[in-house]
């Protein structure tokens, strides 16, 4: 299922955010529920929720009905956290 899940999301949504210079990837699907971590300018965009809502998950639903919900992950990235890690490092070296 998360193959099909990242091609919808390749193919249909994708081409639609990165207008916006963002992008949405799939973090985890678990029981049912896709959870979806918005990249980019979407990432700190503060319609990220709208964005899931009227376009990640109609997409996702429309060709994967099965899929029972999409929801937004919050959580910070580890290639994030790893940037920040460099970076402090870098300012007390």
């Amino acid at each position: 299922m998360e193959d099909r899940i990242k091609a919808v999301l390749d193919e249909k949504v994708n081409p639609i955010l990165e207008d916006h210079f963002g992008a949405a990837e799939l973090s985890s699907y678990e029981d049912g529920i896709a959870y979806i971590r918005m990249t980019g300018a979407c990432g700190t965009c503060p319609s990220a929720q709208f964005t899931l809502e009227d376009v990640v998950r109609a997409e996702i639903k429309a060709a994967l009905p099965e899929v029972e919900d999409v929801r937004l992950d919050t959580s910070v990235s580890e290639d994030l956290i790893a940037m920040a890690k460099k970076i402090l490092a870098e300012k007390h070296s």
